[in-house]
């Protein structure tokens, strides 16, 4: 893992960082990091490249040549949605980002949208601590997906919330803003999540730890460059994690309650 940008301290507490992970999206970088540019002229993009065989890193470097809030960190080998994150996250808190930001390379969010999530985020400690871009809640809406993978995608989501008792629409949602606080209370390095799974892991610790997780709604739109990295084993560590997750929950509720009752039974 390299980075030749950006020694750590430089930065501003208060600001804002994305963190845009790659793959092979040579295509669609250059495009994406214009429209959030412009969307939200302040934030840094930080760009985490998982050693795209396409030149995305080599056009990363360019872009960040050219622009002084763009960043690359460079990654030897593909591990992962999740762990691009991670890294990028820790590059981030590093250097004292107070906003740490979720968001594809490949035009399915939309940065325009970026800067109601922001406003519902808040500066001040009296808003929302994560902000989800719900595709789910009023408002929302999805853009081209085949009627298989919204069928796949909702029942991901319902599944969660009756697994988890989370009480949120979009919890697979990878657009969304934590508040750095939020991060480095949720031991990040103990995520081993990828794809979907990651995103509902980092939510579910978020609400488990207390912290207030608001949804902003979004218009995503299916890509129309490069390749999806959506695969069957993505959907199917999300289905075995939740399930887990969900039990588990569920056991420590049975047990809280045998436990309430037992000092019940002695008080009497």
């Amino acid at each position: 893992m390299t980075n030749r940008r950006s020694p750590v301290g430089r930065e501003q507490p208060g600001s804002v960082l994305v963190v845009i992970p790659t793959f092979n999206e040579r295509d669609n970088l250059h495009p994406i990091v214009q429209r959030l540019r412009t969307a939200v002229p302040t934030a840094h993009v930080l760009i985490v490249d998982d050693g795209s065989p396409d030149g995305t890193g080599a056009l990363a470097e360019r872009l960040a040549a050219r622009d002084e809030h763009v960043h690359v960190l460079h990654r030897t080998e593909k591990s992962g949605l999740g762990m691009a994150y991670v890294a990028g996250f820790d590059w981030g808190r590093q250097r004292d980002y107070e906003v740490l930001v979720e968001m594809d390379a490949d035009g399915s969010h939309a940065p325009e949208e970026l800067p109601r999530m922001l406003r519902a985020l808040g500066r001040d400690g009296r808003e929302a601590d994560v902000v989800l871009g719900s595709r789910y809640v009023p408002g929302g809406r999805v853009v081209n997906w085949p009627r298989r993978r919204a069928w796949l995608s909702r029942g991901a989501n319902l599944y969660t919330r009756l697994a988890l008792g989370a009480a949120v629409c979009d919890i697979t949602s990878g657009f969304r803003a934590y508040r750095r606080a939020v991060l480095e209370r949720v031991k990040l390095h103990n995520v081993a999540s990828q794809g979907y799974c990651f995103q509902v892991d980092l939510a579910w610790r978020a609400i488990e730890a207390g912290f207030t997780v608001a949804e902003v709604p979004i218009t995503f739109v299916e890509r129309e460059s490069g390749e999806s990295k959506m695969s069957g084993s993505i959907v199917w560590e999300a289905l075995v994690r939740v399930t887990k997750w969900g039990l588990r929950r569920r056991a420590n509720q049975v047990r809280s309650l045998v436990d309430s009752r037992g000092r019940y039974s002695r008080g009497r």
